[in-house]
């Protein structure tokens, strides 16, 4: 059974909750919907701690580093915790769960399953549920049901205006790293 609450998910955004300021619950709520989608597609108990770690620390580098061009510092954010956490042999892993979580075509290599799956649950949430990979759709709908969308992606389109508007030749720099 998936659990809408998890203990590192809690613990990190206690950590983080001042950074994230009006945007704390929308950010949260995008974390565990990509977080359930990484369930809903790995049964591997063995998974659960890394696919909460990578959710949490996959685009916030936008709070941390105040910047749209947010892969470099959120895999960063994610290290330094790995490192503090004694999980040094996570590090890959997790910052490639986060390199990868834009890519359009599937990684093929070291940790393809974790990543590819990570990749995959996040891209189901960006697309409100209209891509599924074809996995239960109504289970993704039930996600984004009981965990609501907040204003998450109109959040990102206005990030990424206004990124447009001071770099037109690259507006989307955490697709093209």
């Amino acid at each position: 059974m998936m659990e809408y609450s998890n203990q590192i998910i809690e613990g990190l955004f206690q950590k983080y909750k001042p950074m994230f300021g009006e945007d704390y619950d929308r950010y949260r709520n995008h974390v565990y919907r990509v977080f359930l989608n990484c369930q809903l597609m790995d049964s591997d108990e063995n998974n659960i701690d890394k696919y909460a770690i990578a959710s949490v620390f996959h685009d916030i580098g936008i709070w941390t580093d105040n910047t749209i061009d947010y892969l470099d510092p959120s895999m960063e954010e994610a290290k330094i915790y790995l490192i503090e956490s004694e999980k040094q042999d996570w590090i890959e892993e997790i910052t490639m769960m986060i390199y990868w979580h834009h890519k359009m075509s599937e990684y093929r290599g070291k940790h393809s399953k974790t990543i590819e799956f990570f990749r995959k649950a996040d891209w189901i949430d960006v697309s409100l549920g209209l891509v599924t990979f074809g996995y239960d759709s109504q289970k993704i709908k039930q996600f984004r049901k009981k965990i609501p969308n907040l204003g998450f992606h109109i959040f990102l389109i206005n990030k990424i205006f206004k990124r447009f508007l001071k770099h037109p030749q690259n507006p989307l720099p955490m697709f093209t790293k």
